[in-house]
């Protein structure tokens, strides 16, 4: 493990894998674990970089939280790291790639569902103020249930409690109730930009069984971006990297080696 200093001095951990150009991976809740299925998949060819996000897994956390200082952070690692790295970000880690790229030197951005809010759900979201009502009658878990619920199955499951038995993320998922609870919040007041100004190629990624207001989400950052491919997976959910690691190295694969000759207004592929 190494750490990078943060723009505003917080200590960012990160973990390297192989050998070849730099790979940035950018989670979304959790830490930097969420990556592991993934990695193998990518270390005989690129340097897999992998850091926690701030107040989570082995980073430190400031004092004050907004999205521009977990952009900040990604900045640092891009510039830790030896080369323009691709970055390659899942949910709040997908916003976060494409910021970053935004005034960032990078070959390429990936992003899985990028939890930008748009549209009227938007306008009517309080996941974090429903959360932090939880949190104040002491029920940490019943409020990192309502950010799974709406995050991961868009509020439409049955028998939650079921499928996080099933869920080898739970219940240690609920550690970082807070850090979701103040991420949400910040999430509800950010825009997303009409023009994402980013200067590399830009592949997006969502899943047919993702929640609908994230599979909105990604179609409005595919018509922000310049330059952009969009990619369906049939069959998968919000969890895609992990859910279906295989089918998803292979479509970046694809994606890194026809960059130069892809036609960039391909849209609404699914695979």
């Amino acid at each position: 493990m190494q750490t990078i200093t943060s723009a505003d001095g917080t200590s960012i951990a990160y973990e390297t894998d192989g050998d070849g150009p730099p790979l940035v991976l950018l989670h979304g809740g959790g830490t930097r674990r969420y990556w592991e299925p993934f990695v193998p998949r990518f270390s005989d060819d690129f340097t897999v970089v992998r850091p926690d996000r701030r107040g989570r897994g082995d980073s430190g956390d400031g004092d004050e939280y907004d999205i521009g200082r977990e952009v900040e952070d990604a900045r640092a690692v891009v510039d830790a790291v030896a080369g323009d790295p691709i970055l390659f970000g899942h949910s709040f880690g997908g916003l976060q790639a494409l910021e970053a790229a935004r005034d960032a030197p990078v070959q390429a951005v990936i992003a899985y569902e990028p939890a930008y809010l748009v549209g009227d759900y938007r306008k009517r979201a309080n996941l974090a103020s429903r959360m932090q009502a939880q949190l104040e009658n002491g029920n940490r878990r019943e409020a990192m249930k309502l950010h799974l619920e709406e995050v991961i199955h868009g509020g439409e499951i049955d028998e939650l409690d079921r499928w996080l038995e099933e869920w080898p993320a739970w219940p240690e998922y609920a550690e970082h109730v807070e850090n979701a609870a103040r991420m949400d919040r910040a999430l509800e007041d950010h825009q997303l930009s009409e023009t994402l100004d980013v200067d590399a190629p830009a592949l997006l990624l969502t899943g047919s069984e993702g929640p609908s207001h994230l599979r909105e989400s990604v179609r409005a950052v595919h018509d922000a971006l310049p330059e952009s491919r969009l990619l369906e997976f049939d069959g998968v959910g919000h969890l895609g990297p992990t859910e279906a690691p295989e089918r998803i190295a292979t479509e970046l694969r694809r994606f890194l080696e026809e960059t130069e000759a892809a036609d960039p207004t391909i849209e609404g592929e699914q695979i």
